[in-house]
């Protein structure tokens, strides 16, 4: 079975398919690392795929909510819409594997659940940087790699996010 690795000091993912390996720049959040809802972190720990969201859409298709929008990502909507998170292409969507952790709640009763956070490892436009934290919350990647990524993995497949 494969496993993603994400490596936030490194700003990289990795994809272990049996003997074959897959390395892929990232971006994850601006805001560091973190569990809490609202942090606009990248939340650590064992995560898997809950979901594989936008099968089929072109390159740069713009998703909101999860639904594709029927756009198409342009430098020109990007001019028109600076500060909205582009979620482009493909999407697959985290859940925490580690109640209390980032599942659920914690201890003092805050929200720390990646999936009701919404946290996804997703496509982005390709003018956005790679290997540095600039995401929301999310782990970003270039268009070509998240439909690499997407058609290598399945719904369960084991994902951590780790510091270094």
């Amino acid at each position: 079975m494969a496993q993603i690795v994400v490596n936030i000091a490194q700003q990289r993912l990795l994809l272990k398919t049996g003997a074959a390996e897959h390395e892929f720049a990232i971006s994850s959040a601006l805001n560091g690392l973190g569990e809490l809802e609202g942090s606009e972190c990248t939340p650590r720990g064992q995560h898997r795929v809950a979901a594989k969201i936008g099968g089929g859409l072109p390159l740069a298709g713009v998703l909101v909510g999860r639904q594709p929008t029927g756009e198409i990502w342009s430098a020109e909507a990007h001019a028109n819409m600076p500060q909205r998170d582009w979620i482009l292409t493909r999407v697959l969507w985290l859940e925490g594997c580690e109640p209390g952790f980032n599942r659920g709640r914690n201890a003092t009763g805050q929200l720390v659940d990646s999936m009701r956070r919404y946290i996804y490892i997703h496509g982005t436009p390709d003018s956005e940087p790679m290997g540095q934290a600039k995401s929301h919350g999310c782990i970003r990647m270039r268009n070509t790699d998240i439909v690499a990524l997407y058609n290598l993995v399945t719904p369960g497949t084991p994902v951590l996010i780790k510091e270094s």
